[in-house]
């Protein structure tokens, strides 16, 4: 059965999770609404979403440091409570989130953070090169939009593939951990250090 934009919309507004999570939930289900509403509260992400406004003061610095000690990475993980950011497995959230700032270079942590100027030039760059290749008009945005989604995976730490599981993003394993953990999650910033890179990320 084909997902519809306006099948998503419904389901967005009755669960509050995120677009991609209601189309794979819609997907999951084979179109049916009820089933995929009772997925997404299933895994969390309808309840994860209501806690993202609450205040997250506490947390941890992860860290991980390459074979050879060539690389390495520093993610600051927030959360609620210290009682939560003292936990082992909160500890080890912030260490695999700074293991995949090594494997994955992310420049940013969520696309809000991209400076307006680099998307516009990028946006640019992509339309003139498809004008070059002789695109015609109507398709030319579309290949920009296109173009632009996949900078943004690679580039955006929450929209990358998780290295431990590819079927699902960082952004979603940090919704699934904060519906595990009853709190709030954020990941606030991150620094990639190489030997003999100017560019911490």
């Amino acid at each position: 059965m084909a997902i519809t934009a306006e099948m998503v919309r419904e389901l967005r507004q009755a669960t509050g999770a995120g677009v991609l999570d209601c189309r794979r939930a819609l997907e999951e289900c084979g179109g049916d609404m009820e089933r995929a509403v009772a997925l997404l509260r299933q895994r969390g992400l309808a309840a994860a979403q209501k806690k993202e406004g609450r205040v997250t003061n506490e947390g941890v610095i992860g860290s991980y440091v390459h074979t050879g000690s060539r690389v390495a990475a520093l993610v600051e993980l927030n959360c609620e409570t210290d009682f939560v950011a003292r936990t082992n497995e909160f500890q080890q959230l912030a260490h695999e989130l700074a293991m995949q700032v090594v494997a994955l270079r992310p420049h940013w942590v969520r696309e809000e953070d991209i400076p307006a100027d680099v998307v516009e030039q990028l946006k640019a760059e992509y339309r003139a090169a498809a004008l070059a290749e002789g695109k015609p008009e109507s398709v030319v945005e579309r290949i920009v939009a296109g173009k632009l989604e996949k900078f943004l995976d690679e580039v955006c730490l929450l929209r990358q593939p998780y290295i431990r599981d590819d079927s699902i993003t960082v952004g979603e394993l940090i919704k699934q951990k904060v519906a595990q953990f009853g709190e709030n999650i954020v990941v606030r910033r991150f620094v990639r250090l190489e030997v003999g890179e100017g560019d911490s990320r």
